[in-house]
């Protein structure tokens, strides 16, 4: 079986294609390399393309049978969406746009996609389950919106089947320290406080201090990237096993379903590590929920998903191995 991996070079589709390729999966990677890293595609063949140059996907697709896609690729800061957000919709709703056209051009039914809890917005309950309402608050989150609702509409149409994963906070690294996160900029909590530890000069940010939470800040539902991908393998096999009848887009959150505050997060880190990183407090950010934790009880009973690393030290444990070969130049 071969499979395509839209940005396969990033955080999570480097996890992915590892995995893929330890259950015997054939992968090719399509990357742009643009924030992307050409070393963590150490499975598979890589093809360095764009997905807003049609012309190179479609030629993609003619030389290759691909029996399904992971649609990694995107821009994902939500910060910068909201400054660029031509480009948020642009990259992302225009990509995608152009890989759902090869897709059907060339009679690939079965994808699936990467989605965010940001479209959910600021939630109105918690756990968050699949049901609640679809509310983004910045362009990152509507275009990840826009994204899922075209592939709703490709279902009917072309007879597309696919799985929606909205993913909650994505964290560690590859247990054998073969892959990690490298993101530029770095904006995600955990390995900012690993940095800090790892360069005195470094200060991590803590934005509100003043939350309706047992230690006035906000939690998160933290998930290990390994276990993200094996969501991801098991609805694979899902989709390539054919239809089962009803929804042709299926709809998965993908967390732990248990929050840990960022205090809970540097503390446990400093743990891990045997040091306490400098931390800086500042005022709320505009659009931070309090608490936003997953319900992921429909993946682990409709795929049988169940995660290996839940527990917070073990999550930042993996993390903390990988920064520290970052650091070292590996």
């Amino acid at each position: 079986m071969k499979v395509l991996l839209t940005g396969g070079a990033g955080y999570i589709g480097s996890h992915a294609n590892k995995l893929l390729t330890g259950h015997g999966f054939e992968t090719v990677v399509l990357d742009n390399l643009f924030r992307g890293h050409a070393e963590a595609v150490r499975w598979g063949r890589l093809v360095r393309a764009d997905l807003l140059d049609y012309e190179a996907l479609s030629a993609l697709f003619a030389a290759e049978k691909f029996e399904a896609v992971m649609h990694f690729a995107a821009l994902i800061f939500v910060g910068e969406s909201v400054k660029k957000p031509q480009e948020y919709y642009l990259n992302n709703v225009g990509g995608s746009l152009n890989l759902l056209r090869a897709m059907a051009a060339h009679g690939v039914k079965n994808l699936i996609f990467s989605s965010t809890a940001a479209v959910y917005g600021t939630p109105e309950r918690v756990p968050v389950g699949e049901d609640h309402p679809l509310r983004p608050i910045n362009p990152y989150g509507w275009s990840k919106q826009i994204t899922e609702q075209i592939i709703v509409d490709c279902a009917a149409a072309y007879g597309l089947r696919a799985m929606v994963f909205r993913y909650f906070n994505a964290a560690g690294a590859d247990p054998d320290c073969e892959i990690g996160e490298n993101h530029d900029p770095e904006n995600h909590l955990i390995p900012l406080v690993l940095k800090a530890v790892i360069d005195p000069g470094r200060t991590v940010s803590v934005f509100g201090t003043d939350y309706p939470t047992p230690d006035g800040t906000c939690i998160r539902d933290y998930i290990h990237v390994t276990d993200l991908a094996e969501s991801h393998r098991l609805g694979l096999e899902y989709l390539l096993d054919g239809p089962r009848g009803g929804e042709a887009v299926k709809f998965f959150n993908v967390g732990n379903g248990e929050g840990f505050s960022v205090r809970e997060v540097i503390r446990s880190a400093a743990k891990v590590t045997g040091a306490e990183p400098k931390v800086q407090y500042s005022d709320r950010r505009p659009g931070d929920a309090t608490v936003l934790v997953a319900s992921s009880e429909k993946l682990r009973r409709e795929l049988g998903w169940l995660p290996r690393y839940p527990e917070l030290e073990a999550i930042i444990s993996h993390a903390w191995a990988w920064e520290q070969k970052l650091a070292a130049g590996g």
